[in-house]
């Protein structure tokens, strides 16, 4: 019997090639990479930087409601701002209309590391832009409002 010739190695053998999750974590992970090599001196990532700054803007507001803006569960948002509230950058504090609800407000110290971490956060865009190409990013950011949108309904 002659032998047979060895299967030949799928390129895809998790058939990920075409998965658009894979691709978008993976972008994730790098442009984090990057945002967080320039916050660390501050002692913060990406992540920690974009709740201070979305919650400067809505300061007072309950955890579910910014989960919700955040597109994030209440629990993993919780998780999350556990390490701004041990730096004393936020507080959870009972909502005086609902005391089963907790709303959280930046405090004097969270604003003054945002006012420290704008400039350093705006290195690392401007790195990115630098690397992708500014009309390609604007691309990226007008791509991935369309689809936000998109999944939402």
């Amino acid at each position: 019997m002659p032998a047979r010739p060895a299967a030949k190695a799928s390129p895809d053998p998790a058939g990920l090639l075409g998965c658009s999750c894979m691709w978008l974590r993976k972008a994730t992970r790098r442009l984090s990479q990057i945002y967080d090599q320039h916050l660390e001196p501050l002692g913060l990532t990406i992540t920690q930087y974009g709740l201070l700054a979305r919650l400067s803007a809505a300061d007072g507001i309950g955890v579910g409601a910014f989960a919700e803006q955040l597109v994030m569960d209440p629990t993993t948002l919780t998780r999350n701002l556990r390490p701004l509230q041990r730096q004393r950058l936020v507080v959870f504090a009972r909502d005086p209309r609902d005391r089963r609800s907790r709303m959280l407000h930046l405090t004097a110290r969270g604003r003054e590391r945002l006012a420290e971490a704008r400039p350093v956060w705006a290195k690392a865009q401007h790195q990115i832009e630098e690397s992708v190409g500014r009309a390609d990013v604007a691309a990226l950011h007008a791509s991935l409002g369309r689809l936000l949108e998109r999944l939402a309904a």
